[in-house]
Order: C-alpha cells, then sequence, then structure tokens
C-alpha cells in the first residue's frame, strides 16, 4: 500500500491546533530572530489538564505552537509491519526495523521490506515486552554487529536486557547472539521496560529502563541498587563504562548514569552539544522531556506533574524537591512521548536541530523547537494519520522515518 499526505505549510508564523488527546539551538541570528516570537502562539494543545498543577517556570508546558512553513510530504511506504517498535538505519541508509513478537526485518527507503531476519533469542512479548530498541555498532561496515534490547523471561519475573549479535553476510540471521546486560531485579510485571538504546561518542552504549509501573517496584527508581528506572551506560560487552558517576560508591550500579526515571521510551543525542534528551511516559499527566546529566536525580514517584489513572494523588502531591530535576518540558493531558530523533539535516533549515517526538495515545509526531535548552515552540505532524507513532530516525537521505504500532513505515521529506 502506498499513500502520499501532501502538506503544504506556508505563511502564518504560529498554528492555531487541537487533536483530541486518546488517554493516556538554533544557531544563527535569523532563527533566533524569529524564535524569539514562538513562544506567544496558540499553544498546539486546547484540552483541560488532568491536575491543578502550576509549572515550575514559564514555558515548562503548553508552549506557543509553530507551523513548518517549508512543504514536506509524509509517505507511507509499507504497511504491513508487524507491531514495529524499533529502527535505525544502517551504513548504506537502508532501515533495520524491530518487530515486538521478536523479529528483525530489513526495509529500503522505497519500501521494499525483507523477510524476517532468524536467530534473535526469545522474548516475552507479553503486554509492554517484545523485542524494543535497536542500533547497530558504529563499525558495522566492518563488523557486522547489532544491538537491541528485549523483554526477558527471567526467575523472579522478567526484565529488560541487551543484547548483541553478528548479522549474516546474507542477512538472513543474526549469529552468534548473547545478552550482554540485564536490568535487575526481575519483576513479574510486563509494563514498563523502557527499552531504547544508543551509541555514544566513544563506542559506548546508553540504554533506559522503567520501573516497571507496580506500586511496589516503582520506589526503585530513587534506589541505585536497582537498575529499575534508570539511563545505564555500558561497553560493548556489558560492562560499566568507567568514570560513572556512582562507580565506587557503595551500595550503587557503577552503570547507572542517572536515575528517577519512570518510563524512557526515548533517547537522543543533541547534534551541536551533544547533551542527551530523553522522554519518558508519565501516568496521567505528566509526560516528561528531560536534559539529561550524569548523576542527577529526575524525580519520580518523588516529584510529578501527573496523578494515578484512577485520578489519586501521588505520594505526597509535590511537584518541585530540592536535588531533584525538573523536566525541561512536559504534558497535561499525555502525549505518550516514544523514540525521539533531533534533526540535523539541511534539507529543511527550519527544522535544524529541533527535536522530533513519535507520540503513541496523541496519534502524530511533534515537532519541537528548543534553544538555549529550552523549548520555544511545538508543532503536531501528521496528525490526520490516526497513528500511533512509536519510533523516528533521521535517514542518510534528510528524511525522516518513523514507525507505527498499526504497522505503518513513513518517509516524511521535503516536497
Amino acid at each position: 500500500m502506498t499513500k502520499s499526505i501532501l502538506l503544504t505549510l506556508a505563511g502564518a508564523a504560529f498554528v492555531i491546533a487541537s487533536c483530541q488527546n486518546k488517554s493516556s539551538e538554533n544557531s544563527d541570528a535569523a532563527e533566533k530572530d524569529s524564535l524569539a516570537t514562538t513562544a506567544s502562539g496558540t499553544p498546539v494543545e486546547t484540552q483541560k489538564a488532568n491536575s491543578d498543577y502550576k509549572p515550575s517556570f514559564e514555558g515548562q508546558t503548553r508552549i506557543g505552537g509553530v507551523k513548518s512553513t517549508t512543504a514536506y510530504e509524509g509517505k507511507v511506504l509499507y504497511s504491513d509491519l508487524k507491531n514495529p517498535w524499533g529502527v535505525t538505519i544502517l551504513p548504506d541508509g537502508r532501515l533495520i526495523i524491530t518487530e515486538k513478537a521478536g523479529t528483525m526485518r530489513i526495509a529500503t527507503t522505497d519500501g521494499k521490506v525483507g523477510a524476517p531476519i532468524t536467530g534473535i533469542p526469545a522474548v516475552n512479548s507479553e503486554g509492554q515486552g517484545g523485542l524494543l530498541g535497536i542500533r547497530v555498532d558504529p563499525e558495522f561496515a566492518k563488523n557486522r554487529m547489532v544491538y537491541w534490547v528485549f523483554a526477558e523471561t527471567r526467575p523472579g519475573g522478567n526484565l529488560t536486557s541487551v543484547a548483541k549479535g553478528k548479522l549474516s553476510a546474507d542477512e538472513k540471521k543474526i549469529e552468534g547472539a548473547a545478552v550482554i546486560y540485564r536490568a535487575t531485579p526481575a519483576f513479574p510485571s510486563n509494563l514498563h521496560y523502557g527499552g531504547r538504546i544508543l551509541f555514544d561518542k566513544k563506542g559506548d552504549l546508553v540504554i533506559s529502563t522503567g520501573e516497571r509501573s507496580d506500586t511496589v517496584s516503582r520506589p526503585q527508581a530513587q534506589h541505585l541498587n536497582s537498575s529499575l528506572g534508570k539511563v545505564i551506560r555500558i561497553t560493548k560487552d556489558g560492562k560499566p563504562v568507567a568514570g560513572g558517576p556512582f562507580e565506587g560508591k557503595s551500595g550503587a550500579k557503577p552503570e547507572i548514569y542517572s536515575y528517577g526515571h519512570r518510563n524512557v521510551q526515548g533517547l537522543a543525542f543533541h547534534p551541536v552539544s551533544g547533551d542527551l534528551w530523553e522522554v519518558e511516559f508519565g501516568p496521567r499527566g505528566g509526560d516528561e522531556l528531560n536534559r539529561i546529566e550524569a548523576g542527577k536525580n529526575y524525580g519520580w514517584p518523588t516529584i510529578t506533574y501527573g496523578i494515578e489513572y484512577s485520578g489519586k494523588k501521588i505520594g505526597d502531591s509535590i511537584q518541585v524537591k530540592e536535588g531533584l530535576e525538573q523536566p525541561v518540558y512536559y504534558w497535561d493531558p499525555v502525549v505518550s512521548p516514544s523514540g525521539i530523533t533531533f534533526y540535523s539535516s539541511d534539507s529543511i533549515p527550519e527544522w535544524k536541530n529541533n527535536l522530533f517526538i513519535g507520540g503513541l495515545s496523541s496519534m502524530h509526531i511533534l515537532r519541537l523547537v528548543i534553544e538555549n535548552n529550552k523549548v520555544v515552540g511545538e508543532e503536531r505532524l501528521l496528525a490526520s494519520e490516526g497513528q500511533r507513532f512509536r519510533d523516528i530516525t533521521e535517514g542518510k537521505d534528510g528524511a525522516l522515518y518513523a514507525v507505527t504500532d498499526q504497522g505503518r513505515l513513513y518517509r516524511i521529506y521535503k516536497k
């Protein structure tokens, strides 16, 4: 199936829009001049918030809307993927995609999708589990190594695991697959695995985990002897990266980079600053965008801008506490933010260094304009598609590629 959506966006500086929520640096002077006006635009979110909590600083939520002035096209390249979850780029520009039940597939940028790749260890695909985030080795052209995150059944329950293996020369199987890291402890829940994975500039891995959702496991996001609710840094062999913020600290896992997270499903490095950014699910309200710094505590579940799904308050119902980091931005109602990518291409200059986020319950792609580590504008893309956008990445051709829970692969590029 092939479908095109021609979206000609011209003229206006602001967008006045709303999209039904289903539930739960820039560097040059011209860009800075234009951004100076964005915060006064009408916010794209018009629905009532779930809580009466107030932001801690101006622009922390419901920032003014912006509107792309470049004509772009969103095209469905393929529509029969089986619950795709992660997508990343191969050195030749093709895509490698994970499917939740436990398969990987290679796709071309014109929509040709290969057969499922075999040799992948069994995954637990119940609930929010499955075969999750994926990245290829920076030296893939030489070693053909692939790294992925998955939900694994272990004694005592399930957990978030990281594995690696070699893609065969014929691209039909993964050879020598091995688990290199397990986010312990295991817990009998099929929710909140986190599951994103990145390579940093040094060739080490950054992965995200969830706190497994249950009120029993939730406090472990604050515990340094637990891998739950964390951003983790490990080597290609699964060992803690030397010099981590908790190295040598008694009772702390040395691989922990940051903590106090709920369920991180988006990780990306800023193309200019190199800073690590993440998005994570809030409960009922309180989805967050954070800039991650080593050793910092991001608050969950002690502080939050959300409430329980039942409507009850969470913990002491506080949003600010000394020593706990504030989100750069939050959403209430939720957008259910999943995979993210910064746009670094010159193809659409106004998108340069903007952050693009796949929205699940919100069923659109979010574009955030970020300046001096603050969100100064927000736009919703492909909102008419009715798709749960699970992951998004930038291709070598300057296009954005996104996958949806319903099985679609999109290419989003300049018209």
